[in-house]
């Protein structure tokens, strides 16, 4: 391709990956602005040698990729910005923010298409409320759980139950109100229990699968300073691959630029009172306020020591 091209093609990409930043997901094409892009692309060449009549090789490239000249009629179309829930890779950091504005409304809209999600069908024939998240959408530290529970399916928000309570305290402890910062889970509907009038189970891999582009949305939205994982499957989730939390739990990972720190989930300190295991989940806090910059006293520091 010439020169010319390669500079049209990422001004292009660059274009679209700027739109893409500010909470586009999709941009309008009219019928003769796709007619042109079906165009063939003329490019000078050398001259070749003259080929034999028309063979695969010299097929036209609207051919070769599926186009087509003819229309049935004026269609806008809508094309997709990059693939969704696929993060590039790219550091978060890197990228420009919204205005105030411009993100309220981008998570204003990625709310309401959450809240209307049935991607799930089983899920979302089971659920009671989708639970999308709460808290601060500026807030710079971000709680990352499971899916859903039974209380939270009832009043469609995360972490209300004992666990939430528990939770509530952590993040009370930490000098921080519930208000601060922003929770949400990996999973946006409570796991069906057919069957089983109580309990709970973990999300599939599928399940994860499809409802993460939501969560990367709402990362790339907030753009949290720190995330904390609560417990493997958030960690798997985050990172698409299974984990044992016992053994990462305290040391710090890294998504897109982003510091994660993989922690205990509050239920596990409900079932498991030790005190020690209470101070290794603390401590994992004491080095997210560190990150954070925040103040920390001798009495929070030494929090569950004993003796």
């Amino acid at each position: 391709m010439s020169q010319t091209f390669n500079r049209l093609l990422d001004a292009a990409i660059s274009y679209l990956e700027a739109l893409r930043a500010e909470g586009v997901h999709y941009v309008i094409v009219a019928p003769d602005t796709l007619a042109a892009l079906t165009q063939p692309v003329q490019v000078a060449a050398p001259p070749q040698p003259e080929l034999p009549a028309r063979s695969h090789q010299g097929a036209e490239p609207e051919e070769r990729i599926g186009l087509q000249r003819e229309s049935t009629g004026p269609v806008e179309m809508a094309l997709p910005i990059g693939l969704p829930g696929q993060p590039t890779g790219e550091s978060l950091l890197n990228k420009p923010a919204l205005p105030p504005q411009a993100k309220a409304a981008a998570f204003a809209e990625l709310r309401q298409r959450v809240l209307v999600c049935t991607k799930c069908p089983h899920l979302a024939a089971s659920r009671k409320n989708v639970v999308f998240g709460v808290g601060n959408i500026n807030a710079e530290l971000m709680f990352v759980g499971e899916a859903p529970g039974v209380e939270e399916d009832e009043q469609g928000e995360p972490f209300v139950g004992r666990a939430g309570e528990l939770l509530t305290k952590i993040i009370q402890t930490m000098g921080l109100r519930r208000e601060d910062v922003y929770i949400c889970n990996v999973l946006k509907c409570r796991p069906d229990t057919p069957g089983q009038p109580t309990g709970n189970r973990k999300p599939t891999t599928e399940e994860m699968r499809t409802c993460l582009p939501y969560l990367i949305e709402q990362i790339e939205l907030i753009r949290p300073k720190v995330i904390v994982a609560l417990g493997a499957t958030a960690m798997e989730g985050l990172f698409g691959k299974p984990v044992q939390i016992t053994k990462i739990r305290g040391q710090w990972h890294e998504y897109r630029g982003i510091p994660v720190m993989p922690t205990y989930h509050p239920a596990y300190l409900l079932r498991n009172q030790a005190v020690t295991e209470k101070r290794k989940v603390w401590e994992d806090m004491l080095a997210v306020m560190e990150k954070l910059g925040l103040p920390i006293s001798d009495k929070q520091r030494n929090y569950f020591r004993s003796g």
